[in-house]
């Protein structure tokens, strides 16, 4: 098994679904790097914008919380392969259609249909890996959405200049086809799951109920939703802050929210594999991940504070965002690791997907709440209260976390055999 295991098949399975996890955020931005000129086309107010870009999350909990019940009972393969075909039919309506009411009913299906992406990724990815080696190939599914940033900021606006702005629907719906195509042939279901091992009658008798108010279930769910108030804020915010806040121009400011995209990269990797070594060293899942997470997200949060009450001069404030998003990663990755570690398997998908579901709730408050503040205050000072709002939520996040999350004391969950195929004791 162990030989099995520490193969390239694993390896091959986490560059494909890193691959998928690009394409999950390929399809998340294009709506927004395309919105001058469908703007222009379509007659759009802002209003009537912002209602299209924000029908993205109408379901998107629901659909996340629906595909980790999926994933309990059907291969995390196929699930894959299902939603990469849907995504794509929800994509190419967009590329012929003027109707915005079935432009926003497209965004709403794929933000139904992406809802499961992250927790049944991880789930997949959960089966070739075991307890101990999972934070390293989190961390690099994680950075398939960053990588997915920075390569449709570079890639969609020339599709668009050269052929407008419909044919990046076209090219996005081709890439997801041929994703799900080479995962079909390519993609095994992993060994370490529940259909490996004959019967799990405790596990499965585990309610939800209890499972969800477990306090360290509770502390991944809290720092997970943190820790997504900082990305929501990033995706919305970041941007204009370079251009309109700070001064930069359109260009110049995209190349500085690339960096800062590229920046976090390295630096969530090496923080899980740090967390990965300190594992490997002995030290025990609360401190290695719970602790470290958590005090993670604490500085990530002093750091997003700090840029408005410091008079730094611009670089500093981008150096100090940089550094506070490249913290927040590790938050992901880790918790789902941790709930991996706590949960059953038999309930497992359904738990990381509602993990990610309430995580995803942020990204309908952050944007609006840090609007407010943009339009109340000039210049760079609103989006400044909007990241120090944001951390100042993350700082509480990560002294909750220290407080909730103790693997150790959750895995009294577990059946006997579910610790020895792959989810030891934490120590």
């Amino acid at each position: 098994m162990q030989t099995l295991l520490s193969g390239g098949r694993a390896w091959v399975v986490t560059g494909a679904l890193a691959l998928f996890m690009m394409i999950n955020f390929f399809d998340k931005i294009v709506l927004g790097l395309v919105a001058v000129p469908m703007m222009d086309e379509l007659k759009l107010t802002p209003e009537q914008y912002g209602l299209m870009a924000g029908s993205f999350y109408w379901l998107f909990a629901i659909g996340g919380i629906a595909g980790g019940f999926l994933a309990n009972r059907f291969s995390a393969k196929w699930l894959l392969f299902v939603m990469a075909l849907l995504w794509s039919a929800c994509l190419l309506p967009v590329f012929y259609s003027s109707l915005v009411v079935t432009i926003i009913l497209c965004r709403v299906l794929l933000g139904l249909t992406e809802g499961p992406a992250w927790p049944v990724a991880v789930h997949a990815l959960y089966k070739w890996f075991p307890d101990e080696r999972r934070n390293l190939p989190v961390a690099i599914l994680g950075q398939g959405s960053a990588l997915g940033l920075m390569v449709a900021g570079l890639a969609l606006p020339p599709i668009t200049l050269h052929w407008g702005w419909r044919a990046n629907f076209v090219v996005l719906a081709a890439i997801g086809l041929i994703w799900a195509a080479l995962w079909a042939v390519l993609a095994k279901e992993g060994p370490l799951g529940p259909d490996s091992r004959e019967g799990m009658p405790a596990a499965s008798r585990v309610s939800y109920r209890a499972l969800l108010l477990d306090r360290s279930v509770l502390g991944c769910f809290v720092t997970h939703f943190f820790g997504y108030w900082s990305l929501a804020l990033g995706l919305t915010w970041l941007p204009a802050y370079f251009q309109r806040g700070l001064g930069y121009d359109g260009v110049v400011s995209g190349r500085i929210y690339s960096l800062v995209v590229l920046f976090t990269i390295p630096l969530s990797i090496a923080m899980a594999g740090y967390s990965q070594f300190m594992l490997k060293r002995g030290a025990s899942s609360k401190v290695a991940r719970g602790r470290y997470l958590s005090c993670s997200l604490l500085i990530g949060g002093a750091l997003f504070a700090l840029v408005l009450v410091t008079g730094l001069p611009d670089w500093g404030k981008i150096g100090i965002l940089a550094l506070g998003v490249g913290l927040t990663p590790v938050v992901y990755s880790l918790g789902s690791a941790i709930l991996a570690e706590v949960v059953p398997l038999s309930r497992r998908g359904a738990v990381l997907a509602i993990n990610n579901s309430v995580a995803a709730m942020a990204g309908v408050f952050a944007p609006a709440l840090t609007g407010k503040f943009v339009q109340d205050m000039p210049g760079a000072t609103g989006y400044e209260m909007g990241f120090a709002l944001c951390g100042g939520l993350m700082m509480l996040g990560g002294i909750l976390g220290l407080w909730l999350i103790d693997p150790a004391r959750s895995q009294r969950w577990l059946p006997a055999d579910e610790i020895e195929m792959g989810m030891p004791a934490a120590r």
